[in-house]
Order: structure tokens, then C-alpha cells, then sequence
């Protein structure tokens, strides 16, 4: 599975691609109609602690399903990121079932 992580004017350490690699990973083997994966990290630029922000984008067929989040740290960040594509996947997956029993 294709996971691409980018961050914007900085350079990630090894550790937090890591823990997104694996967070990310695990969220696509439990579903079979991700197509790619694309993480994008980058600080914002306001005077607040909570400066850190990670957007997910999962692409599947048909569609995108996307979730940006802000936090005082990457990881946490991600993590709210990834809960956010969990709950649309379900919403996804439900619809698709949905209609396929009608």
C-alpha cells in the first residue's frame, strides 16, 4: 500500500514516520478499497501552542475522504486525524452495503 508523507518546511524525523506509517497502515489493511494514502504535516503559523497540523487524505474509488486536524504535537494530531478517516470510512462502507441490499 502506497503511504506518501510529506511535511511543508520542515524535515520528520524517523520516529514520527513511523508511528504514522504504522497508524496509517493499520487503518488501510482493515479496509480493501483504499486505493493510496497522503499525509501532509506542516506548522501553522500562528502564535499558539497548539501550531501542529496534520491533513489525511485517503483515496478510494470514486471519492476522497479527507481530515485535517490541529494539536500541540504531530502524533496527537495524526491520531485525531486518522479517528476522523476512521468514522467516514465506516459512513462509507455503510452506505455501500446499504445499497447493495436494495
Amino acid at each position: 500500500m502506497n503511504i506518501k508523507i510529506q511535511s511543508v518546511h520542515f524535515n520528520t524525523d524517523s520516529k514520527l514516520e513511523e508511528h504514522i506509517e504504522q497508524k496509517v497502515g493499520k487503518l488501510i489493511e482493515r479496509n480493501e478499497d483504499v486505493i493510496s494514502a497522503n499525509v501532509t504535516l506542516r506548522l501553522d503559523k500562528n502564535q499558539v501552542q497548539e501550531n501542529k497540523v496534520a491533513e489525511i487524505r485517503i483515496e478510494i474509488p470514486g471519492n476522497d475522504i479527507y481530515a485535517r486536524k490541529q494539536s500541540k504535537s504531530f502524533e496527537e494530531a495524526t491520531d485525531v486525524a486518522i479517528e476522523a478517516v476512521r468514522r467516514q470510512l465506516k459512513k462509507f462502507k455503510e452506505k455501500r452495503r446499504d445499497g447493495k441490499k436494495r
